[in-house]
């Protein structure tokens, strides 16, 4: 079945008049006989890759399949037959937020969550206390990795001595706990609370550092030196978006813009915590700016090798401001999703695990782009809020027997990891029982029964 082209007529991702634009000197031939060979891409070589040629409007369905055939080689000859997946939770502590992105329908206004504030509100925070009993539960479930991502509510400091120089100031979007129905505690408070019995902690994005040090004059290293020693294993490379500013310009003006993306994931990798990275498209963006976009993770990577992963998220649209205000009506095609998956891992010759998110793609894509260069699944997360609140329909849990059952189908070896890639477990889907195992508290049993969920706190 064909792919179609990249964009249906009329899609306003057309009518932006972007300075940065997908064309180029170099050949689709030529930039695909460089990939094959293995020389390092450059962003002339992945525009064209990223378009079938730049030179021609659509996706051309043939040149498609050489680019993901030449993806799935090299992910062969760097990782082999594995297909990771995480036993792992999201813990979102708060949905306050109030930076605007237009990408984002996980977000409550943060005045909502006010003590004075009697109108209705869908969103939630966590106490440390209640993030540490989620937590509890899901560790004796099996996990060995909780990811938290949450909102930038106006009442999270770094940790007290953060909360004394914001108070003093009364500015830089600081209220205090007291202004609010529950107290989130500080960043610091949060990781201790959910750092029980080895757990792995991946949590504090660039923006959340960014929040973390607001007010101050401490640079990012500082911060995550002390996130570090409250807790913190690994930081997700979210909030990246696409790294070119005249698209940030109109998806998040709010938020911190790339120069600070990279010196924050420049600290944290200083501080000697390992990251993944990512890339948000299928929004407004072209192929030149995915084409750069890639070109700053790669040069991020090769000055501190502290990227892990690599994970394309493909924006889901559906109950977003973008979609909402006919900025635009669709997310990325079928064909997009592939070569996007199928370019990272020819381009990112430095990174060595490509994801195909199951909670954005589906089980059925995420077999496909499985088979186009990614290799690892993402992970069970147990309560995933931020894309379902986006409209996606895939669901927010995996079970491992799921997850297994979908890698045997491709004929691949199915390898629970930890969240650093460090510890592995190949599974044998004829012999072992569908559970977790490398949890701290795991022994191979499911990390849920049929129809069962986590408790909330």
């Amino acid at each position: 079945m064909a792919d179609g082209p990249t964009l249906p007529t009329g899609v306003p991702r057309e009518q932006f008049e972007f300075e940065v634009r997908p064309n180029t000197d170099q050949s689709f031939e030529n930039a695909l006989a460089r990939a094959r060979a293995g020389d390092r891409l450059t962003v002339a070589d992945a525009i064209e890759l990223l378009t079938t040629g730049s030179d021609r409007r659509g996706i051309d369905p043939e040149r498609l399949e050489a680019v993901v055939t030449a993806a799935d080689h090299r992910r062969e000859d760097v990782v082999g037959d594995s297909v990771t997946f995480v036993a792992n939770l999201n813990n979102n502590v708060t949905t306050a937020c109030d930076t605007g992105c237009l990408f984002c329908n996980y977000r409550d206004s943060a005045h909502t969550f006010e003590t004075g504030y009697d109108g209705e509100n869908r969103g939630y925070t966590r106490s440390p206390a209640q993030s540490r009993s989620l937590v509890l539960e899901a560790v004796r479930r099996g996990i060995s990795e909780v990811t938290t991502v949450s909102g930038l509510h106006p009442a999270l400091a770094l940790d007290d001595e953060h909360r004394e120089i914001l108070a003093a100031e009364s500015s830089h979007s600081y209220r205090p706990p007291a202004a609010y129905r529950t107290d989130p505690g500080t960043y610091t408070g949060q990781l201790r609370a959910v750092s029980v019995d080895g757990l792995h902690v991946h949590s504090m994005t660039p923006e959340e550092a960014d929040h973390a040090r607001r007010g101050t004059d401490w640079d990012f290293e500082t911060v995550y030196r002390r996130l570090g020693e409250a807790g913190l294993d690994s930081v997700p490379g979210t909030a990246a978006e696409i790294l070119i500013e005249e698209v940030r310009e109109v998806i998040c003006p709010g938020k911190i813009d790339t120069q600070g993306w990279l010196d924050a994931m420049a600290g944290a990798a200083a501080a000697g915590l390992p990251m993944t990275a990512t890339m948000l498209y299928g929004h407004v963006e072209n192929e030149a700016h995915r084409a750069r976009h890639l070109a700053r993770i790669r040069e991020l990577q090769d000055r501190t090798g502290a990227i892990t992963e690599f994970v394309p998220l493909s924006f889901v649209h559906h109950d977003t401001p973008l979609a909402r205000r006919g900025l635009v009506s669709g997310g990325a095609t079928r064909a997009e999703d592939r070569l996007v998956v199928a370019v990272s891992r020819l381009f990112l010759d430095n990174i060595e695990h490509v994801q195909a998110s199951w909670v954005k793609h589906g089980d059925d894509l995420a077999k496909t782009l499985l088979a186009g260069g990614a290799d690892d699944l993402s992970g069970t997360l147990l309560a995933e809020s931020i894309t379902s609140r986006a409209g996606g329909d895939h669901g927010e849990f995996r079970s491992v027997a799921a997850l297994v059952d979908l890698i045997d189908d491709l004929d691949r070896v199915p390898v629970e990891r930890s969240t650093d890639y460090e510890r592995r477990h190949r599974i044998d889907p004829k012999r072992e029982r569908p559970g977790p195992v490398l949890g701290p508290l795991a022994d191979g049993t499911p990390l849920l029964a049929p129809g069962e969920t986590v408790p909330e706190p």
